[in-house]
């Protein structure tokens, strides 16, 4: 997608430093509650119970894994399951885009934890298909066990994200989102709300003149992902 320029004449109204001053101490007021009820909410998740599941085995770039093994010693687990129609030639835009942000998952080292891919496509396409768009992830397929489904992203379904914990040889699942729940994940959303036309998208309340098109159009879709960031574009 060609990047587009915003063509409108509408602007934020200009006043007085002492005026854009009270009205940003407003704004900040509501955005520290905002920051403390995000706070209370993940003290709540880590209070959530969890429960125990059967001994999965996906398969990775060498092989069938169990899925406790995919922790690689950790005791911490995510997985994004990225949406997949086996044999095609682009995959889910949503998807590619939102995994293709995760280039330095080191950081997770020092909390016990690893971030990874999962889908329910065969692992070869999976592969090749991560090669295309310069995903850095890891990626795993569940295409020969029920593990997709089990977590909320069956075969066809939409994307999930999964948390889970582990304890010695056993598994357990914690917390599950998907749909708008991803986007607290995600920088992109988090800079594009802070322009003063924010995301453009129809749907969202902005005022009278603001530059508006339909849900999604702003987004790169999976070409353009793998034009950026593809083999041969590293």
């Amino acid at each position: 997608m060609a990047s587009e320029s915003v063509t409108t004449s509408a602007k934020p109204p200009v006043v007085d430093q002492q005026t854009w001053r009270a009205a940003l101490d407003e704004l900040r007021r509501r955005e520290k509650a905002a920051t403390r009820e995000l706070d209370a909410i993940a003290a709540a998740r880590r209070r959530l119970p969890m429960v125990e599941l059967p001994d999965y085995t996906l398969i990775g770039a060498e092989g069938p894994i169990r899925l406790v093994d995919i922790f690689k010693g950790r005791s911490q687990l995510i997985t994004y399951h990225h949406m997949w129609t086996d044999g095609a030639e682009w995959h889910c835009g949503g998807c590619t885009g939102f995994t293709s942000q995760f280039t330095r998952l080191e950081f997770l080292d020092n909390y016990d934890a690893r971030f990874v891919i999962v889908t329910n496509g065969p692992i070869e396409e999976a592969l090749a298909y991560r090669d295309k768009v310069g995903n850095k992830m890891e990626w795993y397929s569940s295409s020969q066990s029920s593990f997709g489904a089990d977590v909320d992203a069956p075969p066809g379904g939409g994307f999930a994200v999964n948390v889970f914990l582990r304890d010695g040889e056993k598994v357990y699942r914690t917390w599950h989102t998907n749909g708008r729940g991803t986007e607290q994940l995600s920088h992109t959303f988090a800079l594009i709300d802070i322009l003063p036309y924010g995301r453009q998208e129809e749907w969202q309340d902005s005022p009278e003149g603001w530059p508006k098109r339909p849900t999604y159009s702003g987004w790169l879709d999976s070409p353009d992902i793998a034009r950026f960031y593809g083999k041969g574009n590293a």
